[in-house]
């Protein structure tokens, strides 16, 4: 996968988080049967999220990996 520019990954990040925001929002808003429009909005903010966390861990990770593997062969 390509690397994304840190300005693209902050708004990513952004658009997430006004994503769960606005389907909290809807949730709260709106009444009975309705409330069910804003779980998909809430659902795919909170995958983004997910995803979001997962992939920094793994990139965590990676970096301490290869921090080791290097400072081994000091």
């Amino acid at each position: 996968m390509a690397a994304r520019a840190p300005f693209s990954r902050d708004l990513l990040a952004l658009a997430t988080l006004l994503l769960i925001l606005l389907a909290l929002a809807g949730l709260i808003l709106r009444q009975g049967s309705d409330r069910l429009q804003a779980l998909p909005a809430l659902l795919i903010g909170v995958a983004l999220l997910l995803q979001s966390v997962w992939s920094w861990r793994r990139r965590r990770r990676a970096l301490l990996a290869a921090l080791q593997e290097h400072s081994g062969e000091c």
